[in-house]
């Protein structure tokens, strides 16, 4: 007899063939054309069931990669060895058809079952699963009968708990989000600062003097959107927008405001940018507050490290989660001043410190002379927290949720913070410029009363104006006898010089007059 494994979204199922002949046909994928003629080769003989979808996973993970899971040795145990007898007996006398080659091999050194799992068996399983519902539902009741519908609904079920478990996907680990929000951030409050300045310099002809009262941007377009006209500030109330002693200030320099008149149509488009300036604040706080909800879920560590907005800064310029992990604690130092690194690398002048690191809360709080350390100091507790938060899953022993490595990372930097600052300040007033600027350390002197050194012996011997004149004299009168010395040298080499030239000129003509008298000789003796 030959036994099918077939493994589905319900569960293991067992098929019995009706006829192995047609095992090996090569007509065999002919059967399955109908559903009639494939429920008349294959009949459902067993079937278990998962219990849970986290069973379903398991087996369906141990199958793809060979592997005999619990149930399925149970399955196969109780079906084919116990039902038949012996294990010799049964092992030797059934056969069983497995897909999957390392699987077959698993259950036979296991169980001791006969197995076949050949590449000329896939058109039956390609049948299979084109007619698997209506198989399971033509099964007896004792074998497990299955409505199709289910079949469908828990096959979508395991389809996404598969993806899941082999993406390791989570929907709250999405860093995509942080770093368009933290993009988008930034876009609104470039343009609220902007349409703030215009809203100031569009009013400020009509209401000048409320600019210098109110600094708050938002404040101002709340106010001259409850106001409009400086005249009505007397009759408005303003206590739900500014304080007490503002709103008197406010309302007594409109009434002696040396702004100009503007017209109801210029009235209007000033309230329609207001009401842009507020909706977009409103909109941003929303969008700062889904930052830190995101944050805090997917790298919970380095937020409670260095906080949201730097963290997300980090994530953004790196452009994953999974990227700023791999980069080391050196690259986080400086992340975001690349322009500076390059530049100092280029002149040979000294790298810088920090980069985004510089806007968190423990690097201003350090010392000026201590913020390169403290970020140094930083970077690597965040190099740590920052690869917790990418690579834990959801089977450590950790709580993801909870930011224990961040938090203590913060308390001992924040100690390590004010014991640096009580160094500095120690080494101020060491050195005259601290709080006590008047303390100074006394010089050892000895208090035995006995002849001591006289420091007097080491210096000079004083001089007299006298002496320093007659000392100039010498000097000039020096320099003088030098300077005549010098000349008489020179005049002596000119007339040394001069003799020399007067005596080689002498012996040029007294050759010539030489040689001309020998050619005179010459010539008389050729003649005669």
């Amino acid at each position: 007899m030959v036994l099918v494994l077939f493994e589905t979204a319900v569960g293991f199922c067992l098929f019995s063939l009706s006829d192995e002949g047609k095992l090996n046909s090569p007509d065999l994928y002919k059967h399955f054309e109908s559903e009639t003629e494939a429920n008349r080769l294959l009949q459902l003989s067993a079937i278990h069931r998962f219990q849970s979808t986290v069973e379903a996973v398991e087996g369906a993970t141990a199958v793809n990669e060979g592997k005999l899971s619990k149930g399925l040795k149970r399955f196969l145990t109780e079906e084919i060895l116990e039902k038949g007898g012996s294990k010799g007996v049964k092992g030797a006398a059934e056969t069983l058809v497995v897909s999957e080659p390392k699987l077959a091999s698993a259950i036979t050194k296991k169980l001791g079952i006969q197995v076949t799992s050949e590449s000329s068996l896939m058109d039956l399983y390609r049948g299979i699963r084109e007619n698997l519902a209506s198989l399971l539902s033509s099964g007896s009741p004792e074998a497990g009968a299955l409505d199709p519908r289910d079949l469908n609904t828990m096959s979508l079920g395991l389809s996404h708990s598969l993806s899941r478990y082999k993406l390791k996907f989570s929907p709250d680990k999405v860093d995509t989000m942080v770093v368009q929000a933290i993009a988008l951030l930034d876009d609104l409050d470039k343009e609220l600062n902007i349409y703030a300045m215009r809203v100031k310099e569009w009013y400020g002809w009509h209401f000048p003097e409320m600019g210098k009262i109110i600094t708050d941007n938002i404040a101002y377009a709340k106010v001259i959107r409850a106001v409009g006209f400086r005249t009505n500030a007397s009759s408005c109330d303003l206590s739900e927008i500014l304080p007490e002693e503002l709103e008197e200030t406010l309302k007594a320099a409109a009434e002696i405001s040396m702004g100009t008149e503007i017209s109801e149509t210029d009235m209007e488009h000033i309230w329609r940018l207001c009401d842009q300036v507020i909706s977009i604040s409103e909109y941003r706080a929303q969008l700062y507050s889904y930052l830190c909800n995101r944050m805090s879920a997917i790298a919970p560590n380095l937020t409670a490290l260095v906080g949201e907005l730097v963290g997300a800064r980090l994530i953004s310029h790196a452009g994953s989660l999974m990227n700023l992990a791999k980069q080391p604690a050196s690259t986080i130092q400086i992340l975001g001043a690349e322009k500076a690194l390059f530049r100092a690398l280029k002149t040979k002048h000294d790298t810088p410190k920090y980069g985004l690191l510089y806007h968190s809360s423990l690097v201003g709080m350090a010392p000026p002379k201590m913020k390169g350390k403290m970020a140094r100091m930083v970077a690597t507790k965040a190099a740590l927290s920052i690869r917790l938060d990418a690579l834990a899953d959801a089977d450590s022993k950790s709580d993801l949720s909870a930011p224990t490595i961040g938090a203590e990372s913060r308390a001992r930097l924040e100690a390590r913070a004010r014991g640096l600052e009580q160094r500095t300040t120690i080494s101020q007033i060491r050195a005259g410029k601290g709080g006590d600027a008047g303390y100074q350390q006394k010089s050892f002197s000895m208090q035995a009363q006995g002849r001591s050194y006289q420091t007097g012996a080491d210096a000079p011997p004083p001089v007299t104006v006298a002496e320093d004149e007659a000392d100039e004299d010498e000097d000039e009168n020096l320099q003088e006898a030098k300077k005549e010395k010098k000349a008489k040298k020179e005049k002596k080499e000119k007339k040394e010089k001069k003799d020399k030239d007067e005596k080689k000129k002498a012996k040029r003509s007294a050759s010539d007059l030489d040689d001309g008298a020998e050619s005179k000789k010459k010539k008389k003796k050729s003649s005669e």
